[in-house]
């Protein structure tokens, strides 16, 4: 009788100690899945809006007669985010930090580069925007160009190159 008692103790604790492993195993597999503050994942938002948003403006630009109210809408997003840029990057939120993320340490190591950059996409948008309001197409083509040259000096310093 106690070899029964003694054989059921043993198999409730195997079974305790397998249940307790699969909701430790449980646990530590939610939180890396969570494991990425959501603020990369507000500024990947960001970014997509704003690359949507210079898709749109291209592909007007590209017609023959262009949507002006659209571009200019599209150059007010971009502007809108570009405002938020530099408040989606606090610390610890890097590649070197272990995060899936394209954000170069440059960002952190030199903040007053990366802020004047998100200022110049605001103030390239803002031009972009007023060009467009005023449907002047030449402005229009000419602040484009700006705008993108603003995004790619920004990528080429501060964002990881994929490719």
């Amino acid at each position: 009788m106690s070899v029964n008692i003694r054989s059921r103790a043993f198999v409730a604790s195997v079974a305790l100690a397998t249940m307790l492993t699969a909701c430790g195993e449980s646990q530590y597999e939610d939180q890396a899945d969570s494991a990425e503050p959501a603020v990369i994942d507000e500024r990947q938002a960001n970014f997509e809006e704003i690359g949507d948003a210079f898709k749109a403006i291209r592909g007007q630009r590209e017609n023959d007669a262009p949507d002006f109210a659209l571009i200019a809408s599209s150059a007010q997003t971009i502007n809108t985010n570009a405002g938020r840029i530099v408040g989606h990057f606090p610390e610890g939120t890097g590649m070197d930090d272990g995060h899936d993320t394209e954000a170069l340490a440059t960002i952190w190591q030199s903040p007053d580069e990366f802020a004047a950059a998100a200022d110049n996409l605001a103030v390239k948008s803002a031009a972009l925007a007023e060009a467009a309001s005023a449907e002047d197409r030449a402005a229009v083509a000419a602040t484009v160009r700006e705008l993108g040259g603003a995004c790619k000096q920004c990528h080429d310093t501060f964002r990881l190159d994929k490719e």
